[in-house]
């Protein structure tokens, strides 16, 4: 083959690992000749996969979380990451790829949280990049939602990632303020991690020529970006995203300053990467866990209240009924009155077109939805948002993945009008030993049990936000925030005054982070319903 592999054609020779992989890569010639890397995919899924860049040697592992809006450069900048990892300088006269980068990048060209295993050949330590799907693209913010499913899925699988090293916030320079959009997107990255990651998210600024801060990123790490992240340690590494643009023979030493400022940047990068201890995942994956939880509950409960409050109105008719009887205890054999009887019924989703979740899984046993909307990428209903070591956290009876299925139909609560007779209260209400209760009585005590039973699910729910509110690094994103209205207004009907002053608190508090956004929470929280 022609070309960088050749020695007497490249200035500086290749180590013999890279010239191996270069050989089974697809080469686009030129005079700076574009390689794709031939990966070795180790898993791939809808949401996830994992692809290996070289041979696995016995060298220390620094693991980083790359995430940033559509058009940043992101996938870009990884491209140049393993680049300079891998030893590729300008006189090789090569570029290497593990994904083509078209010229339209207004949307995103990852699909999937894609994790690259990079063995490095010029590097004192192997790297492991997680790269995530643009957020904020052309696409509904529906789909965002998918980057923490997949997040969740890397960090609890049986071989997944249990650290992390840095979370790498990847930003525009040219575009460094915190209008609406970037607000929206920086509340849903920042929401997917735990508390104890501040300290560890790094910025990486793409399209920056210049070595030193410019005025602008100065000005929205001092007045925007500090507000989000209380860190006064913060990280920031300049990038001009320019390596990969040459293709003219003429144009290529007006880009050897580009790769000079690069070469020395990721020298930075990586030295400050090399001193940083790994911290755990697990806050965060209680945090992933948790904002799937809610979102399960607070539609689980909805269904359940609806259904509750349905049998309080078929108990309240039958009251009424006994009410109209002069003497119940006498015999009335033709005694007849008619109640809405509820029931549930699993019906087809009937989503609109912006949804990407078009299945649930629900309880066979308990006639529930557990997880919708959101549950669509899991084959193994084990390994569902809402189990938690093969039993639902959500259905009331707590029943086992078994007893679940997933499919394109939910659990909808309905009416029917039924006729019931003196005989169908007495074989429901009265007791075969012992002394005869009043059937009265017996409907007054059914009816505080339902009523004791939607306080239940309502504290099971608060607890649940709760848990989100004290762990996440952005408790108050829109993701979080769509969901106070309605465990407010339930909450109040529990009378407890405290906790309502708490949450109506946090939302004064979310509406002040977020002004200029509260249209745009309550048109997706419409969505979300």
């Amino acid at each position: 083959m022609d070309g960088p592999l050749e020695s007497e054609n490249s200035d500086i020779l290749l180590k013999s690992e890279l010239i191996e992989i270069l050989r089974n890569s697809k080469s686009i010639e030129g005079p700076t000749t574009k390689y794709i890397l031939n990966t070795t995919v180790l898993t791939e899924g809808k949401l996830l996969k994992r692809e290996r860049i070289g041979q696995k040697k016995d060298k220390p592992r620094k693991i980083i979380l790359m995430v940033g809006e559509t058009g940043t450069g992101k996938s870009t900048l990884i491209n140049a990451m393993i680049n300079y990892s891998m030893g590729v300088r300008w006189e090789h006269k090569m570029w290497l790829e593990v994904t083509e980068i078209p010229e339209d990048q207004t949307e995103s060209q990852t699909k999937a949280v894609t994790v690259y295993e990079v063995n490095a050949l010029d590097s004192p330590f192997d790297l492991t990049v997680i790269d995530t799907p643009g957020f904020g693209d052309t696409e509904v913010f529906d789909k965002d939602k998918r980057v923490s499913e997949a997040l969740q899925q890397l960090f609890k699988s049986e071989d997944g990632i249990r650290e992390i090293h840095a979370v790498c916030l990847v930003l525009n320079a040219t575009d460094v303020r915190l209008h609406e959009r970037q607000r929206y997107i920086l509340d849903e990255i920042l929401s997917l991690f735990g508390k104890d990651i501040e300290k560890h998210i790094l910025l990486l600024f793409t399209h920056q020529e210049k070595k030193n801060l410019p005025k602008r990123i100065m000005n929205f790490l001092k007045e925007s970006f500090t507000k989000y992240v209380k860190n006064d340690e913060n990280v920031c590494f300049l990038f001009d995203n320019c390596q990969s643009e040459y293709s003219d023979e003429e144009d290529r030493d007006t880009y050897k300053t580009s790769w000079d400022n690069g070469v020395e940047n990721f020298s930075k990068f990586f030295d400050h990467l090399n001193n940083i201890n790994p911290k755990s995942l697990h806050i965060t994956e209680v945090v992933l866990r948790a904002r799937k939880q809610l979102d399960a509950s607070v539609g689980n409960l909805r269904d359940r209240i609806e259904l509750a409050e349905l049998k309080k109105k078929e108990l309240e008719q039958t009251k009424t009924a006994l009410d109209t009887l002069e003497n119940y205890k006498k015999e009335q054999n033709n005694f007849q009155y008619e109640v809405d009887e509820p029931y549930k019924e699993a019906v087809p989703i009937n989503a609109p077109w912006w949804k990407w979740s078009k299945r649930a899984t629900r309880c066979e046993v308990c006639k529930e939805n557990c997880h919708y909307p959101g549950c669509w990428w899991v084959r193994d209903l084990s390994w569902c948002s809402v189990m938690e070591e093969g039993k639902c956290t959500v259905c009331t009876g707590r029943c086992d993945y078994t007893k679940h299925v997933k499919d394109s139909n939910i659990y909808v609560p309905k009416t029917r009008k039924v006729t019931k007779t003196k005989y169908d209260l007495k074989k429901k209400y009265e007791e075969d030993v012992g002394e005869k209760r009043s059937l009265m009585i017996k409907l007054e005590k059914d009816i505080q049990q339902i009523e004791a039973e939607k306080i239940r699910l309502v504290e099971e729910c608060y607890q649940c936000f709760d848990k989100l509110m004290e762990t996440a690094l952005k408790s108050t994103s829109i993701s979080s925030f769509i969901h106070i209205d309605f465990i407010i207004e339930k909450v109040k009907e529990t009378g407890n005054q405290e906790r309502v002053q708490k949450l109506e608190e946090l939302k004064k508090r979310a509406i002040e982070e977020n002004r200029g956004l509260v249209e745009g929470i309550y048109i997706y929280t419409q969505m979300m319903i």
